[in-house]
């Protein structure tokens, strides 16, 4: 059995979980997701606790079991704790600002990028003098908030060689030597 897949996932106060055939609606104080589970692989809910449960030992089945149980718990956290994401901009003239959800960020290009940021997700920019600027997202979705941030990051990964770039918060860049002077 999957190591990840026999573990129960115990339900906070608060959150109320639906399980309809293989639909499963979980609902908190931070907002409401579903996820519809693969053919086979069936949750139950008994005594505050949900248990995934798969039919067979075949591959697939076993691919998907401690899937679909890291998805319900991600959702189950997800509405009552919510997920945060930061992202530093390392760079000399990096800057960012947000409206409402629209994010302009000045990476360094010959214009600014903007970006709309779905309404699920919260953007948060913080600029202090002689510190990078930090963009924060946060939102009851892991998924989105991680797609987001992964996009965010695309415009202008870290390089190895000075650092510079969009780098999440705590990320280690491994750094490389530059050229060296040959004779």
């Amino acid at each position: 059995m999957s190591r990840v897949g026999k573990a129960p996932i115990a339900i906070p106060a608060g959150v109320e979980v639906k399980i309809d055939g293989n639909q499963v609606s979980v609902k908190g104080k931070l907002g409401e997701l579903s996820e519809t589970l693969s053919s086979g692989i069936v949750a139950k809910m008994e005594e505050g606790q949900i248990t995934v449960e798969r039919p067979s030992d075949s591959p697939e089945h076993r691919a998907k079991h401690g899937l679909y149980r890291s998805l319900i718990n991600n959702m189950v956290v997800g509405v009552s704790e919510g997920y945060k994401k930061e992202l530093e901009l390392v760079g000399v003239g990096f800057r960012a600002s947000n409206q409402g959800n629209l994010l302009d960020l000045s990476l360094g290009f010959s214009h600014n990028i903007m970006m709309e940021v779905p309404s699920e997700v919260k953007v948060a920019t913080e600029m202090k003098k002689g510190q990078n600027p930090i963009v924060t997202l946060t939102s009851h979705d892991k998924q989105l908030v991680g797609a987001i941030a992964a996009k965010i990051r695309s415009f202008r990964k870290p390089e190895p060689y000075k650092g510079k770039g969009v780098r999440f918060v705590g990320e280690h860049i491994r750094r490389k030597a530059g050229k060296s002077a040959a004779k």
